[in-house]
């Protein structure tokens, strides 16, 4: 946890200067994931400060996701998904695994399919344009827990349906190969279609909790899904630190 300094009436001590800039540049997407950002000798001639204060202000962006220091390499920007103040997404088999519970999945569809045009608007193609579609059921100690209805745009991640998703989960397998840097999501209670309350084990009048996320690398759109948990047995867990 970051412990702000005040020094004197309305001084602010000299590394949370540094620090708040480089975060504020950073969610203006001055450097894009995996840029390099200034050296430290040239925040220390921007600022007038001393290196210790300059890596003191690194420090704790590092310790806080915001960027990756490379010993004698230098400072660069973090994917989206490692900075948690803004945005995590985790990988719901480490979620279940963390809870000591065992995950598996089952694959309904995976195939590639003709996106229509709403479809294809929100995953930057042409109607009509090939598009990879999964349809996955997750499991915690064998009860269903998540119906994921996933579309990958193809340009985006050529590999997608190699991809063996009884071993490995979508979610893993994209942070691996197309790290985010933007997300779009939305989050609501609602009624499971009917395909959905059948996958899932549930009655088609029992709330759910759907969450629906688009995800960007770098001003390419990668994955449009939505996710639908049976409202009795999953819940929103998270933190979030300024």
């Amino acid at each position: 946890m970051s412990e702000s300094v005040v020094l004197g009436r309305g001084a602010t001590a000299p590394y949370l200067r540094v620090k708040q800039y480089l975060k504020d540049e950073l969610s203006r997407a001055r450097w894009l994931p995996g840029e390099l950002m200034p050296s430290e000798a040239e925040l220390v001639a921007q600022f007038g400060v001393s290196r210790m204060t300059v890596n003191r202000a690194l420090r704790e962006l590092s310790a806080e996701g915001f960027v990756e220091r490379v010993q004698g390499v230098g400072t660069f920007a973090a994917h989206l998904h490692r900075v948690s103040s803004t945005l995590t997404i985790r990988d719901l088999h480490d979620e279940i695994e963390a809870r000591g519970h065992r995950h598996h999945a089952e694959v309904h569809v995976k195939r590639e399919e003709r996106a229509p045009a709403a479809l294809a608007a929100q995953l930057g193609l042409d109607a009509g344009a090939p598009v990879f579609h999964t349809l996955i059921v997750h499991f915690d100690n064998g009860d269903p827990l998540q119906c994921e209805d996933r579309y990958v745009n193809p340009a985006a991640v050529p590999d997608y349906l190699d991809v063996d998703f009884t071993r490995t989960t979508p979610t893993q397998h994209l942070l691996a190969v197309a790290p985010l840097w933007q997300a779009q999501y939305t989050i609501q209670a609602a009624l499971p279609t009917a395909q959905e309350a059948r996958l899932l084990g549930i009655a088609p009048a029992d709330p759910c909790l759907v969450v629906v996320r688009r995800t960007v690398d770098r001003g390419v759109p990668v994955t449009l899904v939505r996710l639908v948990h049976p409202g009795a047995r999953y819940q929103i867990e998270g933190q979030f630190s300024p």
